[in-house]
C-alpha cells in the first residue's frame, strides 16, 4: 500500500539532514557534536522549545491542541565507537570497544582519534599480524579480539613516548569512519543506528510545520545520548507523559519478517513485550493511512524505552523504525522505510 499522510514529507530535507548526521562523529560519550548538529536545525522551527538534561541529551516540547495525555518520542544520536585503552610498545594503540562494536566490522577501516585538546589523528584499525606474505594463513585463522587489534596511526611513530607526543592519552574517544553513500533510493553507512531514525522524527517535525499543523496532544522529541550503553532514557523523559513512543531501527535477517523497504513494528525484544494496547494503537493508524507495516521480535535487541521502563518510567512504551539491514556493521536502509516511519510518527502526532 502507498503510505498517505496529512503532511508532505520533504525527502530531500530528511537524506540530506541523515547524511550530515551520519558524518558527524558521536560515539555514546561524546555525542554532542550530533546533539548540537540537531539542536541547531530544529532552532528552525519556532513551534518548539529546546532544552537539555543535566545527562546532556536535547528535549523539544510542542505543545498541542490538547495537553491531558502528553506523549514523548525517543530515538538516540550516540553511536558505537572505542576509546584508547592502551598505548602500546610499537606506538599503536590497543582499543576498549563503546556498546556492541563488531570488530570484523570495522577491521581495516579508517579511523579518527579524537584528543582531549580537539585535535584528531587519523589511523586505521588493523589486526596486529596483518600481512599475509609475513604472518601466512595466521591472518585468515585467528578470531579478533581486542587484544590482537589495534590502531595503525597514520604519524611518524615506532613507540609509546612518540605516540603520546602526538598528543594522545588513555581514554580518548575513537571514531570510525561511517562510509555514507546514497544510491538509487539505497542509504548505506554505518550508524544507521539510530541516526536513520532521529531523521525521521526530525522530518517528522519539518512536515508538520510546513503544513502548518499542530500535534494533537503536547510532545515531547527526546533524543537520547547514552542508548549503545543500555542507559540513554532512563532519565529525560517527562513524569506526566502517558505513552513513549520509541523510534529505533527494525533489525533484518533469517527468521524476520522486516525488510528495507517498510517501516517495523516491534512488539517483542530482549527485554519481553511492548506495550500491547499502544502497540495495537499503532497498528490501527498504519491501516487507516495505508502505512506499509511489518511486525517483529528480536531476541538480541534492546531500546531506550526499556531504560525508562526499568528507570520506573509509568508510561506504555511501543517500538516502530525502518528497517535496518546488517545491524551493528555496515548497515543499509531505503528511503521507503525512511518514508513510512515518518509517516506513522505524523500519523500518531496528529492521532
Amino acid at each position: 500500500m502507498a503510505t498517505v499522510s496529512p503532511a508532505t514529507v520533504d525527502s530531500a530535507f530528511l537524506l540530506d539532514f541523515l547524511v550530515e548526521l551520519l558524518n558527524t562523529p558521536s560515539p555514546t560519550g561524546l555525542a554532542e557534536p550530533a546533539l548540537a548538529f540537531t539542536e541547531q536545525t530544529l532552532k528552525a522551527f519556532p513551534e518548539l522549545t529546546l532544552t537539555r538534561t543535566r545527562k546532556g541529551a536535547l528535549v523539544a516540547c510542542w505543545p498541542g491542541q490538547k495537553s491531558d495525555a502528553p506523549r514523548a518520542l525517543t530515538a538516540h544520536v550516540d553511536t558505537l565507537g572505542a576509546m584508547v585503552k592502551e598505548i602500546k610498545p610499537n606506538g599503536r594503540l590497543k582499543l576498549t570497544r563503546i556498546g556492541g562494536l563488531l570488530l570484523n566490522g570495522v577491521e581495516t577501516e579508517g579511523c579518527w582519534v579524537l584528543l582531549n585538546n580537539g585535535d584528531k589523528v587519523r589511523g586505521s584499525y588493523m589486526f596486529e599480524k596483518a600481512s599475509s606474505h609475513v604472518h601466512g594463513a595466521l591472518v585468515n585463522e585467528t578470531r579478533r579480539s581486542e587484544d590482537n587489534m589495534e590502531v595503525r596511526l597514520d604519524a611518524r611513530t615506532t613507540n609509546a613516548e612518540e605516540t603520546r607526543a602526538l598528543g594522545i592519552q588513555v581514554g580518548d574517544f575513537v571514531a570510525f569512519d561511517p562510509r555514507v553513500e546514497v544510491t538509487d533510493g539505497f542509504v548505506r553507512s554505518r550508524f544507521l543506528d539510530d541516526k536513520a531514525c532521529v531523521a525521521t522524527l526530525v522530518a517528522a517535525i519539518q512536515a508538520l510545520h510546513q503544513a502548518g499543523l499542530r500535534p494533537q496532544q503536547s510532545v515531547y522529541f527526546h533524543f537520547s545520548n547514552y542508548e549503545e550503553v543500555g542507559h540513554g532514557a532512563s532519565a529525560g523523559i517527562p513524569p506526566q507523559v502517558h505513552e513513549l513512543l520509541t523510534v529505533d531501527m527494525a533489525a533484518i535477517g533469517d527468521g524476520q519478517t522486516s525488510d528495507e523497504y517498510s517501516v517495523t513494528l516491534c512488539v517483542k525484544d530482549s527485554g519481553g513485550p511492548y506495550h500491547h494496547g499502544f502497540s495495537q494503537k499503532l497498528r490501527a493508524l498504519a491501516e487507516e493511512h495505508g502505512i506499509a507495516y511489518k511486525t517483529d521480535i528480536y531476541p538480541f535487541y534492546g531500546s531506550d524505552g526499556e531504560a525508562f521502563w526499568r528507570a520506573g518510567g509509568d508510561v506504555a512504551v511501543a517500538l516502530i523504525g525502518p528497517g535496518v539491514d546488517a545491524s551493528h556493521n555496515y548497515e543499509r536502509t531505503h528511503l521507503d522505510a525512511l518514508l513510512a516511519t515518518t509517516h506513522w510518527i505524523i500519523a500518531y502526532l496528529l492521532s
